[in-house]
């Protein structure tokens, strides 16, 4: 069984590391209603996907 040779430093285990952090959400407003929402998903206030109404808003 392969196994390391030596030991990785902490600065390329760290190095290997950086992609690894979790991004925060892009967030783009409804043109319909002005809330915040993910890109490519349906409106949850207003239900309208790229200027359609997709699902008709529970009250």
């Amino acid at each position: 069984m392969a196994v390391p040779k030596r030991r990785k430093s902490k600065s390329r285990r760290n190095m290997r590391r950086s992609h690894d952090g979790v991004k925060p959400m892009k967030l783009q407003y409804c043109p319909q209603c002005g809330t915040a929402v993910p890109s490519h998903v349906v409106c949850p206030n207003c239900g309208s996907y790229q200027g359609r109404a997709m699902v008709t808003p529970e009250e």
